[in-house]
């Protein structure tokens, strides 16, 4: 698979996992970050040795001049892009009650607003070219919904309609846009549960254990290749059987 392949959120947890696999199948892979630069970095830096193609850009997706700004300097690097993952996320667990304004508005634009911003920024090109893959992360709690994080559950639970409408208006461009919604998955952002609700998410997925980064990455991977082509529209869902 060498394509070019643009990754939001890849320095840390499913996106750098992501960003590690699609390099190991010889795509150029642009790595976004926002606040986490020493190890996109890293990455990047390690990859290279590797004889990797990649490249590190900084830019919050919820800002349009910074998506676009990301977009063109990855066609000016490499001339197209092939593929988009949109991973990037933020994660609050609180009483619905005490969720502010601000809280609100930030979950939605990170979770919302960026994925409008990339897919409107990327998709002009993989129009002219008739062909593309689009791969939205969401999560579990946007099928189920989630306990003190209704604003986390709500904009990923967007993140699944968003992918089901743009798949039948870009269908016709033999365009793909599908969804991971993964279940819980061992990274930095659930590192902070509390020891009684990793037992109780153990004991609600049959496999009994949490998944790890690298295997949302490999269901990635396989909707963005060639395998996918008939695959428009669809939520897969890697969870250990927390819904079955």
């Amino acid at each position: 698979m060498h394509k070019t392949v643009l990754i939001t959120g890849a320095s840390k947890g499913i996106g750098r996992a992501t960003a590690e696999l699609f390099a190991q199948n010889n795509c150029n892979v642009i790595i976004n970050y926002l606040h986490s630069g020493r190890e996109a970095d890293s990455l990047v830096k390690r990859l290279r040795e590797e004889g990797y193609s990649v490249m590190a850009y900084q830019a919050d997706i919820s800002c349009r001049d910074q998506v676009e700004a990301m977009v063109n300097a990855a066609m000016d690097r490499y001339g197209i892009i092939d593929i988009l993952v949109n991973n990037a996320g933020i994660a609050q667990q609180k009483l619905f009650t005490e969720i502010t304004e601000a809280e609100w508005d930030r979950m939605l634009n990170v979770h919302v607003k960026g994925i409008f911003h990339c897919c409107q920024c990327v998709l002009p090109h993989m129009i002219s070219k008739k062909k593309g893959k689009i791969i939205n992360i969401s999560s579990i709690w946007g099928i189920t919904g989630a306990s003190c994080e209704v604003h986390y559950s709500t904009a990923k639970a967007a993140v699944i309609g968003f992918t089901k409408a743009l798949a039948r208006e870009m269908g016709p461009s033999n365009i793909q846009v599908n969804c991971v919604a993964p279940g819980i998955i061992a990274t930095e952002m659930n590192a902070g549960l509390e020891e009684a609700d990793i037992h109780r998410l153990l004991e609600d997925t049959p496999l009994m254990r949490f998944g790890n980064p690298f295997e949302i990455a490999h269901a990635v991977l396989y909707l963005a290749s060639d395998k996918a082509d008939f695959l428009t529209g669809q939520v897969l869902s890697p969870n250990g059987g927390f819904i079955i």
